[in-house]
């Protein structure tokens, strides 16, 4: 029987016209947790955020429900951390210790980062320049959240094996990992029964330890099993589905760890409807 503590549960929202205009979004979703991108996801240049702007989301996160351990950055897209490209890597070290700063000034822990793909030039050379990408973070109350991969070709931290490797290279005060349930089932843990959850959360504390577990990134799987195919779909209606996302939510809150989902916007479902769903599922006997 899991004893449930209040749902820390939401979506990924805008910061567009200002970035604290995110904390009102994410209010507006019933969201209390959300992630943001602290500029454009899909450009190597960011505009230096104004200091009214922080000042007033500070103040509205302040006056919201959401506590400061559930409101999330994550890295823009273009970054890759272990490209064997000196250009690519050079400008994806700047854009790390730079979202690492923008997170510092706005009083936001927590930096997801994606550990990006060695394009051919090898898994031992791609951790080792990922590894020595990372440790120039220096903000001291940010932490840097390490999101495994669904598997596709090249990627890294695929299983948490290989996860392990990169991790137990870095201080552990200054990293953290975020599961994300699309990845862990397109990368072939099977998590639609409770047996598959447990052996998964058993190999996660044997390699990494359940402690080093921060946020869960919650996303149902638009393909099968093993697929490597990170694709996203609604909570429930996918191909990892209720049963198996329940208990991984109620798993997770009982370590009071904050839940975002990543979920599609269609005719479907919005972001309401996943967020109601999840927590029908967190309470669901």
């Amino acid at each position: 029987m899991f004893l449930l503590f209040i749902l820390k549960v939401g979506c990924h929202v805008s910061i567009a016209g200002s970035i604290d205009n995110s904390v009102d979004n994410a209010v507006s979703k019933n969201c209390s947790a959300f992630q943001i991108f602290t500029r454009s996801p899909r450009s190597w240049n960011a505009k230096e955020l104004n200091n009214n702007n922080v000042k007033k989301f500070k103040q509205k996160l302040l006056s919201s429900a959401i506590d400061e351990f559930s409101t999330i950055v994550h890295m823009p897209y273009l970054p890759n951390l272990a490209s064997p490209s000196n250009i690519i890597y050079e400008k994806s070290i700047y854009a790390l210790k730079q979202e690492a700063s923008r997170c510092a000034k706005l009083g936001i822990h927590y930096l997801v980062a994606h550990l990006g793909s060695h394009m051919d030039s090898g898994e031992t050379k791609g951790i080792r320049r990922l590894v020595d990408a990372l440790k120039n973070v220096n903000e001291k109350d940010v932490m840097v959240l390490l999101e495994n991969s669904s598997g596709q070709k090249n990627s890294l931290g695929y299983d948490f094996k290989q996860l392990a490797s990169i991790f137990n290279r870095l201080t552990k005060q200054k990293f953290g990992i975020c599961i994300d349930t699309c990845h862990v089932f397109a990368s072939g843990y099977d998590i639609r029964n409770n047996h598959g959850i447990q052996k998964m959360f058993e190999e996660f504390d044997q390699y990494i330890g359940i402690e080093n577990f921060k946020l869960l990134h919650l996303n149902d799987s638009k393909n099968k099993l093993n697929s490597n195919i990170d694709r996203h779909y609604h909570i429930g209606l996918g191909q990892i589905g209720e049963f198996g996302l329940s208990n991984i939510i109620k798993f997770v809150n009982k370590l009071k760890i904050p839940i975002i989902l990543e979920t599609p916007i269609d005719s479907i479902r919005n972001d309401l409807d996943n967020i109601k769903k999840t927590k029908e599922l967190a309470y669901r006997d």
